[in-house]
């Protein structure tokens, strides 16, 4: 069943039930943010993708590791799971009680991404030092490539889920208050 943000923050002070969360959305919106709010709320683990995915090095682990380790995850009572990584997402939506998705402009989405260079970051084993232009350009095209796969996702699996969509961070912060 999909809320509007005011709808789900009613909704979880009346019957607070979440345990297997996911956060998803386009890089740069205020995924891992949120993520890291929520696990202080709710005490729920936090599982960064990026640093499961990633090496120090800028390689990644194979494929079948990456899918292992969030198996494990999977096995765990509770979770929170910052992170998109598309051929994956639907293996995490099956899993998940309740979805954060972060759909914002994609302006706002680019200046994240640009405001965290030269910060160091949980979720990457290493210090970006410029805005890659291929990560830009994954950003830009996101609404029209990734958003509507994710959203056709959403709606194949709603009615067993709890899904909040977030169209500004505002309504994120909103949120985390609520929850406090």
């Amino acid at each position: 069943m999909s809320f509007d943000f005011k709808t789900a923050t009613k909704l979880y002070k009346e019957k607070p039930h979440m345990k297997k969360v996911i956060v998803i959305g386009c890089p740069g919106s205020g995924k891992t943010t949120f993520a890291e709010k929520l696990n202080k709320c709710t005490g729920l683990p936090l599982y960064y993708l990026d640093a499961i995915w990633h090496k120090p090095d800028k390689t990644h682990i194979p494929r079948e590791d990456f899918d292992a380790r969030i198996k494990e995850i999977f096995s765990t009572d509770e979770w929170i799971i910052d992170g998109n990584y598309s051929r994956t997402m639907e293996m995490r939506l099956k899993e998940c009680d309740t979805v954060f998705l972060f759909d914002l402009p994609t302006e706002i989405c680019i200046q994240g991404a640009t405001e965290r260079i030269g910060k160091g970051r949980y979720d990457l084993p290493w210090l970006e030092t410029e805005l890659d232009p291929e990560f830009e350009g994954f950003i830009k095209e996101f609404p029209e490539t990734t958003l509507p796969k994710i959203y056709d996702l959403i709606e194949k699996y709603k009615e067993e889920k709890q899904v909040v969509i977030f169209k500004s961070r505002e309504e994120a912060d909103e949120y985390i208050s609520k929850v406090k």
